[in-house]
């Protein structure tokens, strides 16, 4: 059984660079036992563009 767990990282308005790096965060959950399923990004703004992303990491429940 897993545990799952999903962090948005929202990106700027102009550029649509994330405003986190998103590196950063996968490393530091990797040290926890969390392993990166996928980096999703939703089109939610005109023209199919993406406002963010969600990082989707899971871990073996204990």
């Amino acid at each position: 059984m897993y545990e799952h767990k999903f962090i948005k990282v929202d990106l700027s308005s102009f550029k649509l660079e994330p405003k986190e790096d998103y590196h950063t965060i996968i490393h530091e959950h990797e040290k926890e036992g969390w392993e990166l399923v996928q980096i999703f990004a939703p089109g939610t703004k005109g023209y199919g563009i993406a406002s963010f992303f969600e990082i989707i990491l899971k871990r073996k429940k204990d």
